[in-house]
């Protein structure tokens, strides 16, 4: 018996391979679907999707695809491998993908052999759509360039459109061709999932596996969307390794205390502490630290840093201005006016005198 067989699976739900039977289509990625569907009906020419590592890119890439009627679209997915490809090599291919069986060797003879083919499908009312997954590895303005020099051919409108897939960098990276970034007629980005989608996606999932009950419960699924950051990729690594360890553990139900074993063996650590799980699900509120310390607190640093109230004391006395009386030493104290001398002093002079004479 496996863990499918023990949780009544029919295949594993949470695998990285990008099936697109269990696509979720959040409301995210509805309306990201929506829009790219916009660019590539109306011909817009140049649409992108920006998303982080992990967040389902490449799946919808693939569902998009999936959605263009052949009827309606000569479509295709290119995905880059890696950043050292030539310009050439990309007009070869793009060629391929649009149906050109050999490709010219030489740049112009393919230019115009690419021109005549998008003619050809424009007589035919069908739409040219290449998608470019992975389009961050796209790293040379000549490669760039290219792109816009395929935007530049036209007849009553764009005859060919583009929608890249990649990484937030790929957006630094069409600015190397500053023409071709302006040419964005549509952008939309993918982010992390929330608490509810991360559940909805987790659930459909299982759903689609055959599951017939939940497997993980409210608080485990609160602590998977913690550590994964609401991730796709991350869901699907943890929840994959909840379950086989559930099986293991003979363990019918997925709960907090199984994620987090899990997520310590992955080596997944917190953004932020976990809210407490409880069964009201409500967390503790939280504690404002004190402004100033303590009396007890400033003596135990004090006695951390070798110092004793009263020397700290005389610290303090000494930031405050000194005192005439206080000044060094060194410096001489200055000569202090003798009182003028009143009447009845100088009577008293005189008097003393005359008794020294007699």
């Amino acid at each position: 018996m496996d863990y499918l067989e023990f949780y009544g699976l029919e295949e594993e739900p949470f695998s990285q391979a990008p099936n697109l039977k269990f696509f979720y289509n959040s409301p995210q990625h509805s309306r990201a679907i929506l829009r790219l569907m916009y660019a590539v009906d109306t011909m817009k020419g140049l649409a992108v999707l920006l998303g982080e590592i992990g967040t389902g890119k490449t799946i919808l890439a693939r569902r998009m695809l999936d959605n263009l009627p052949e009827e309606e679209y000569e479509s295709a997915l290119l995905v880059i491998i890696h950043s050292q490809i030539t310009a050439d090599w990309l007009l070869n291919r793009i060629a391929r993908q649009l149906g050109i069986e050999n490709p010219a060797p030489e740049k112009l003879k393919l230019l115009n052999q690419l021109y005549n083919r998008l003619i050809e499908l424009y007589e035919k009312g069908k739409k040219a759509v290449v998608l470019v997954d992975e389009a961050q590895m796209l790293r040379s303005r000549e490669i760039m360039e290219e792109f816009r020099g395929l935007l530049n051919l036209e007849m009553e409108g764009k005859l060919i459109t583009f929608v890249f897939f990649g990484l937030p960098e790929l957006e630094e990276h069409l600015h190397l061709d500053e023409p071709l970034a302006q040419r964005i007629a549509v952008k939309c980005r993918l982010e992390s999932f929330n608490r509810e989608s991360t559940e909805g996606y987790i659930n459909h999932r299982l759903r689609m596996a055959g599951a017939k009950s939940h497997l993980f419960n409210k608080e485990a699924i609160d602590l998977i969307h913690i550590y994964s950051r609401g991730i796709p990729r991350l869901i699907n690594t943890i929840c994959d390794n909840c379950l086989f360890e559930g099986y293991l553990l003979k363990q019918k139900t997925i709960d907090e205390n199984l994620v987090k074993i899990i997520a310590t063996d992955l080596g997944l650590s917190l953004k932020s502490p976990p809210k407490e799980i409880s069964s009201t699900r409500k967390s503790l509120p939280e504690v404002e630290p004190p402004e100033e310390s303590t009396e007890l607190e400033l003596e135990q640093a004090m006695a951390r840093a070798g110092l004793k109230k009263e020397e700290k004391a005389e610290e303090t006395v000494e930031l405050e201005p000194e005192k005439p009386e206080e000044k060094a030493e060194s410096e001489p104290a200055p000569a202090k006016e003798e009182p003028a001398p009143t009447q009845e002093d100088k009577e008293i002079e005189d008097l003393l005198g005359e008794l020294d004479e007699n």
